[in-house]
């Protein structure tokens, strides 16, 4: 788990390194061609292919698309726009937001311990926000647009069979990006890549496609309740590497609102740790 988050923060470090010199549109199609060839010979070596997909799967997995799509563009624009680290932060978020959104939409319970928990979360996103500051900017709220998109993706993901195979889900997310993404660079220039943006490109590629295969194999052999908290890793890698490469460093009260945001998410993580071994050895009912 945490090789998948260093994976996703270094990827996030090369495409904000291109920043203003490629257009989004342009370097979203090409990561997506690399990524989709990547993805498509994996989940064919793995027998992906040979699946057949319900009717319930395939309306899931065109929500999930819209999911990735949302969370591509709007946690990019904000990426290319604020330092790294404050963007990763507020996407620390994400577990408290899966958690309301499946108790208002899936029935799911959530106990009075960790509806505070998802409250003071949401106390330190506004930390990290800071609408009405003096260097708020508008691309905050693209951030929290992305988180948004992200747990529709993720929601979306959790309805989808057992049975279905996680590469193929992958391979059709990644080929649905790079077809939009591509459409979309023709209402725009395009410009020529020098070495470095094609090195930087390619190795945003490899970082995706290595996080993505780190994730799934950790969720196929690892305890949830043991390896989430993990996820919250990415954010050392934001601070570390925002600082070395950009020269970034967040405010103090940004630091807060991200320690808020983590310590609720962890604390959520352990109660629904407590819950599920509660569950496991609470003693079956006689039968009268």
């Amino acid at each position: 788990m945490m090789a998948s988050m260093a994976a996703f923060t270094i990827n996030d470090t090369f495409m904000k390194a291109l920043a203003g010199e490629v257009p989004l549109f342009q370097l979203l199609f090409l990561r997506g061609v690399l990524t989709t060839l990547a993805v498509g010979g994996i989940a064919w070596w793995m027998g992906a292919f040979r699946a057949r997909l319900s009717r319930r799967d395939t309306g899931s997995i065109v929500l999930r698309i819209v999911g990735e799509i949302g969370a591509a563009y709007f946690f990019l624009t904000a990426l290319f726009n604020m330092p790294i680290a404050n963007v990763t932060a507020i996407l620390q978020a994400i577990p408290l937001t899966i958690t309301l959104a499946a108790a208002l939409f899936f029935g799911d319970s959530v106990g009075w311990r960790r509806l505070s928990a998802i409250l003071v979360g949401f106390v330190g996103v506004m930390l990290i926000v800071r609408p009405g500051a003096e260097d708020f900017t508008i691309y905050s709220f693209y951030a929290l647009a992305a988180v948004g998109f992200v747990t529709l993706r993720d929601l979306a993901t959790r309805r989808l069979a057992r049975e279905t195979p996680s590469m193929l889900v992958t391979f059709i997310t990644s080929g649905s990006i790079m077809v939009f993404f591509g459409l979309a660079s023709l209402t725009g220039d395009w410009v020529p890549m020098d070495l470095r943006a094609s090195v930087l490109t390619m190795g945003a590629s490899v970082m995706i496609i290595g996080g993505y295969l780190c994730s799934i194999m950790v969720m196929r052999v690892g305890e949830i309740s043991f390896i989430a908290p993990f996820r919250y890793t990415g954010l050392i890698w934001a601070l570390v590497l925002g600082w070395l490469v950009f020269d970034e460093w967040p405010e103090p009260i940004t630091l807060v609102g991200a320690a808020i945001v983590v310590g609720s998410g962890l604390f959520m993580l352990y109660r629904e740790a407590q819950i599920g071994r509660k569950r496991r050895f609470s003693p079956v009912p006689r039968p009268r």
